[in-house]
């Protein structure tokens, strides 16, 4: 008999609850100005990015400094091959990377850290993936969603002077929200922190857990019942991994990442004193989104760097890899898969940076930005990672290993494929930041008009919202008819002398921000209040702004290095290819908002769910056998032995 697919204390909610949940959560308000957020309403402002904003002069010198030591450290002291082959990165590494101080780059000086920009937090990160993305994973996860940068942004004084000497040097942290039946649903969350005394009482289990195996430190999410004197909601905590009641209970492994430190956690009558909550009651969730505005950049960063080593692999192979009389990259097939790496590495570089930059600068609200960052760098370089497996044919499916065993260069082009995969999954898988960032992108329009489609609202409020509506689209829709996107010369400077002109590609993102908006406009009338039930649609949305997005940043980086004298012209040329190649991504995608088949698949799916089609299925055996789907996580005592691990 299988065994419970589900913690018998899961709460049960609706999908109104749900929803409710993670509403509540969001950060309500924009105080500072947005470009993503103005590109989906239909407003092109190019001025909140260039010219390009600049770091100073102290931030620079001290980030080339660090990434100069990690190069070096790279170099000589980590070897990738071996950690893919014994899936653990050797103690020794994780000892020189403390002694570096690659632990606290972003944790302030004064605590022991390293302070670098967000800018070069990001460059460390894409040059130690390149060596080992699961290093890469392990210090991102310990940093830009571990216990620092929670305790950054919402610890009190005490936290911090207590908590970020440690993680600056020597104690590794991890992030615990998933739960083996909960995953971006948090309304669900199952693990309990009961308060008792001064303290509170932690009972649950945790699901893939990044860095958990080997952390010192814990951030975790759990439910406080509310009660007399306590507000309740889903907290966060700062917990001792070595507290009584903690059970690492099994060390994951995966088709990538195989140094990855992730398990499954269990916390039985952990005492947590209250002291260590982060923030409020009821104050986790909101903690985790705001950690993650700029956390999600990470992600991206290593993309940027997978994209780089992915041009080089496939310049160098393709130009000593002959058929049919000259290099392969001289065949047109060949060479536009590398001019697609070439040109998408570039536009994510600028991407990323762009973001980071503004995220040091603080001076823009960049939620939007970082989520459509790490959106887009994970989908291309996934796309990137497998046109260089294509590049390279049989080699391209071959380990590196097995390359070398028989006295060919060790190019671990299938590992890269496996390793980025996950991109696409965590910190927010593809589906959910469509979503997440179609919820933000319409904002605007909820503010004015939501109250007219929410069931709950009486009348009057019905009635209120339709005045605020006709007054907000009585000014909004009249300026998406026409703009600086129609008048040949506007964007001039983007059109130097002997250079391709990006200022056509820059008109371009103008008048599709604006048909961007009006489609959307056009989409909440038709559907109203079952406007979120249209994920294919909200989809393809989001990827229209990611694709505006990257653009805009593309030619807005080509410039300052041309006016730079930074391989200005050579940047020009790969902003308009990219360009060009994404204008015809972005006319299919507004093809299919309205050309599509998705009440088709939607219809077929309400079949396969009812079993009219298993007849389908026969002619295979299931190999993967009896057993339950969810892995019983009922709170409890553990029966397993602790396979936690410190690293001195």
């Amino acid at each position: 008999m299988s065994a419970p697919s589900a913690p018998k204390n899961t709460p049960r909610v609706t999908e109104r609850e749900a929803r409710q949940v993670a509403e509540a959560a969001r950060e309500q308000d924009w105080h500072k100005p947005s470009f993503a957020k103005e590109l989906f309403l239909g407003r092109f402002r190019l001025d909140l990015i260039h010219p390009h904003p600049l770091p100073p002069a102290d931030d620079v010198r001290r980030g080339e400094a660090f990434l100069a030591r990690l190069r070096e450290f790279c170099e000589t002291r980590i070897d990738g091959a071996l950690i893919e082959r014994e899936a653990r990165i050797p103690d020794e590494v994780i000892r020189g990377l403390k002694e570096l101080g690659a632990l606290g780059m972003k944790i302030d000086p004064k605590y022991g850290g390293l302070g670098l920009t967000q800018v070069y937090y990001n460059k460390a990160l894409a040059l130690v993936g390149s060596v080992s993305p699961a290093i890469g994973a392990l210090l991102s996860a310990h940093q830009s969603i571990g216990v620092p940068q929670p305790l950054k942004l919402f610890g009190s004084q005490e936290q911090k002077d207590a908590f970020l000497p440690r993680l600056a040097r020597t104690d590794i942290s991890a992030f615990l929200l998933t739960e083996p039946d909960v995953g971006s649903d948090p309304a669900r969350l199952a693990t309990s922190a009961v308060p008792d005394g001064p303290d509170y009482v932690l009972d649950g289990v945790k699901l893939w857990t990044t860095n958990g195996v080997v952390a010192d430190l814990l951030v975790v999410m759990a439910r406080v019942p509310k009660s007399e004197g306590h507000k309740g909601g889903i907290t966060a905590f700062v917990v001792e991994a070595d507290s009584p009641g903690i059970t690492v209970e099994h060390r994951n492994a995966f088709m990538g990442l195989r140094g990855l430190e992730n398990g499954v956690t269990r916390f039985h009558q952990v005492r947590v004193p209250a002291a260590n909550r982060i923030g409020p009651e009821g104050a986790g969730l909101k903690i985790a989104l705001t950690t993650l505005n700029t956390g999600r950049l990470s992600l991206p960063a290593m993309c940027v760097g997978a994209g780089k080593w992915c041009l080089k692999i496939a310049r160098e192979w393709s130009a000593a890899r002959e058929q049919w009389g000259r290099p392969v990259a001289r065949h047109e097939a060949v060479g536009a898969k590398i001019s697609f790496i070439a040109a998408t590495t570039f536009a994510l570089e600028a991407v990323v940076d762009l973001s980071s930059q503004m995220a040091d600068e603080n001076r823009n609200d960049i939620r939007i930005e970082a989520a459509l960052a790490k959106l887009y760098g994970s989908e291309m370089g996934c796309l990137m990672a497998d046109e260089l497996v294509q590049i390279r044919g049989g080699r391209g499916f071959e380990t590196a290993e097995s390359l070398a065993a028989r006295g060919e260069r060790a190019v671990a082009a299938e590992q890269l494929l496996r390793d980025l995969r996950i991109n696409r999954i965590f910190e927010g898988s593809t589906e959910i930041m469509h979503l997440m960032i179609a919820r933000e992108a319409v904002d605007a329009h909820l503010k004015v008009a939501g109250d007219i489609v929410d069931p709950d609202k009486p009348l009057s409020a019905k009635a209120k919202a339709g005045a605020n509506a006709a007054g907000f689209y009585a000014r909004w829709l009249p300026r998406l008819v026409a703009g600086p996107g129609q008048l040949p010369r506007t964007y001039a400077e983007f059109n130097p002398p002997g250079h391709p002109d990006l200022s056509a590609h820059l008109r371009y993102v103008e008048r599709s921000s604006r048909k961007l908006a009006r489609s959307t406009f056009y989409a909440m009338s038709r559907w109203q209040g079952r406007m979120e039930t249209k994920q294919g649609f909200l989809g393809r949305i989001v990827d229209i702004g990611a694709e505006l997005f990257a653009m805009s940043a593309a030619c807005v980086r080509a410039e300052l290095l041309r006016s730079s004298d930074d391989h200005g012209r050579e940047a020009y040329r790969l902003a308009d290819v990219f360009c060009h190649q994404s204008r015809v991504r972005v006319e299919e995608l507004f093809t299919r908002l309205w050309s599509n088949t998705d009440d088709l698949d939607r219809h077929l799916v309400d079949g396969i769910l009812s079993g009219a089609y298993t007849w389908l299925e026969d002619g295979v055996v299931d190999p993967s056998g009896e057993g339950p789907w969810i892995a019983d996580a009922t709170p409890g005592p553990s029966a397993r032995e602790n396979v936690h691990r410190t690293i001195g």
